[in-house]
């Protein structure tokens, strides 16, 4: 068998796939998508107190304002959260997660921090991409299924998504010396820049998910450490960002790679 007909027939697959999973694929690209809200939000519930001195001893800004900023980031994440799950106001809902991102961004002070900021800017793409979704349910016979018109925000909306997502998946690049770490390294991120550019998008994505869920379950694997110790905690934020980085990739499965990509310059030609 050729490269030529290997490469057809996993694009053959890609497309069964998503005939097979379209209707329950975005619901769970949008729960993986926002499962780091969903953790972050929760967090501020059992660490309240945590969160509220932290907040209060940077900022110095007394007991009330510490407490009513550790509030709205429970009570936006989860509602955003919830709003999303249940296909309710969704592009009202990411705009309160977007707002979510730029407070946090600055009372944690992540602008300074290269690896969170981009984390930041990638959960962001994973927002565009959850609103160019909810435009295309409007227009399509199929939840997640492109239209053949598209609008042209919704185009550059999924590629600013896609865009952000590579900058999540940098984060994520392991810089040792070991053989697996840099066969890692190579093929995501050749993988990561046919999503981004928009080549063979489907497959790419997909292939990814399941590089990355392996990957994410076996160096992640929180449940292994005990509570206690703060490695759990580590572990924990990197396998739901991990996490988030997979529903924005099942999102770019479910909803084609959009009008700014190669796939769709091929089809003129």
């Amino acid at each position: 068998m050729g490269q030529n007909d290997l490469m057809g027939t996993a694009e053959d697959f890609a497309d069964q796939f998503l005939r097979v999973t379209k209707q329950y694929l975005p619901h769970v690209a949008r729960l993986c998508l926002i499962s780091t809200f969903l953790e972050d939000g929760i967090r501020m519930w059992f660490q309240w107190g945590e969160q509220r001195d932290y907040i209060d001893t940077t900022w110095s800004c007394g007991y009330l304002l510490a407490s009513s900023f550790v509030f709205l980031n429970l009570l936006g994440q989860l509602t955003g959260c919830i709003l999303v799950l249940s296909r309710n106001f969704v592009q009202y809902a990411c705009f309160g997660l977007f707002g979510i991102i730029a407070l946090q961004t600055i009372a944690y002070s992540i602008l300074w921090d290269l690896k969170f900021l981009m984390r930041n800017l990638a959960l962001g793409g994973g927002l565009l991409l959850l609103l160019a979704e909810s435009r295309s349910e409007g227009k399509s016979m199929f939840a997640g299924v492109p239209t053949m018109r598209e609008s042209s925000p919704k185009q550059y909306m999924q590629l600013g998504g896609r865009v952000l997502l590579v900058l999540m998946f940098m984060t994520l690049l392991h810089f040792d010396a070991s053989f697996f770490s840099i066969l890692q390294n190579i093929v995501g991120t050749a993988l990561m820049i046919l999503v981004a550019v928009g080549f063979k998008t489907k497959l790419a994505a997909l292939t990814l998910v399941v590089w990355l869920f392996a990957i994410n379950v076996y160096f992640n694997a929180f449940w292994t450490i005990p509570v206690y110790k703060p490695m759990h905690d580590f572990l924990k934020y990197d396998f739901f960002q991990t996490m988030s980085v997979i529903g924005g990739l099942l999102l770019v499965v479910a909803l084609g790679p959009g009008g700014v990509s190669m796939d769709e310059k091929k089809k003129e030609w």
